[in-house]
């Protein structure tokens, strides 16, 4: 799994872990916790690693998921109006829970871990189940485990922010205030396309190579060399046509068909070989006997019906081109 078309979640997984890095290396947390006016700016880092690396993978395995079936800009609405609902709700929580012990809040994007949750609870389905002591789980059970390990880490400040953290994702989802139906200014998202897109890196997925076996080391270079010189950085692809792909295909005396390299010299395909090897072709080959094209059996069955396509292979294989074929079956019939 990458980050291609989830550019939010890449950016947030990538600020909330230089946030908070640089501000337990400047010693400023006191900056970012349970000061009033600062309510916005809790969310920004996290206050140990232990939550920053459950976050992070949780991010990751859900996060890009419910940013792919909402878009990126809804994706950031849905951001913005957690952070907001969130600052509410843990504000009205600080003041009506304070004697009962309740003076902490747990800082970092973990309430919006948890509204993510909701949605991903919600909208992603399970892929398979399987079962551990009697006890039936899926796919999705283990994200679940770990959230929990993260909502117990720093009781009871970090359990309290789960549980408005799953309000928040319920509130956005239901039809009450219809926070679902806001988006981003045309502006903020033109502004984020244009410079803050770009910080973030590629989103492209690694592509994976077709090559069945590994090459020589000389011919390997070569073929980089060839596609450097073609403007082209992959090799071959399951996603994209490399410039191997787009040369012409001749046909060889037996009939296989060959592809040119990107070097311009012509390679037999480790597939082909491998089928030849099989059927007993290469065998053929090398014996001597030609190896006969459909072209030609057609063109033979046709002048013959009657004949069984063995009689029609066993012809052209015993003779040098069709139309010896052909004056062997009549020299036969006759």
């Amino acid at each position: 799994m990458s980050f291609e078309y989830a550019p939010v979640t890449k950016a947030m997984m990538v600020g909330s872990a230089l946030s908070s890095f640089f501000v337990g290396l400047f010693d400023v947390k006191h900056y970012f916790h349970m000061q009033y006016w600062r309510l916005a700016t809790q969310y920004l880092a996290f206050q140990n690693s232990s939550d920053l690396f459950l976050a992070e993978i949780l991010l990751y395995n859900f996060g890009i998921h419910v940013e792919r079936r909402f878009g990126s800009v809804k994706y950031a609405s849905f951001y913005a109006i957690t952070i907001l609902l969130a600052a509410i709700l843990e504000f009205l929580a600080l003041l009506l829970f304070n004697p009962l012990g309740l003076n902490y809040i747990s800082t970092g994007a973990s309430v919006f871990v948890y509204s993510i949750l909701y949605q991903y609870s919600r909208l992603v389905p399970s892929v398979y189940q399987f079962r551990i002591f009697g006890f039936q789980f899926n796919n999705k059970s283990l994200n679940y485990f770990l959230a929990f390990q993260l909502a117990i880490s720093r009781l009871p400040g970090s359990f309290v922010v789960a549980i408005i953290g799953m309000i928040t994702g319920q509130l956005y989802r239901s039809e009450i205030a219809n926070f679902n139906t806001y988006r981003l200014s045309p502006s903020v998202v033109s502004f984020s396309k244009r410079f803050l897109l770009p910080l973030i890196g590629s989103l492209r997925a690694p592509r994976r190579s077709t090559r069945a076996f590994p090459e020589d080391s000389r011919s390997s270079s070569a073929q980089l060399a060839g596609l450097a010189a073609l403007g082209n950085d992959e090799v071959i692809t399951t996603s994209r046509r490399s410039a191997q792909a787009s040369t012409p295909r001749t046909r060889n005396a037996d009939g296989n068909v060959d592809v040119g390299d990107a070097t311009g010299g012509s390679r037999s395909s480790v597939m082909r070989e491998w089928v030849d090897e099989l059927t007993g072709r290469s065998d053929r080959a090398n014996s001597g006997i030609r190896v006969p094209t459909e072209a030609e059996i057609s063109q033979v069955t046709s002048m013959f019906p009657t004949l069984e396509r063995g009689v029609v292979v066993g012809a052209l294989q015993r003779s040098r081109n069709t139309e010896g074929a052909v004056e062997s079956l009549l020299s036969t019939r006759s």
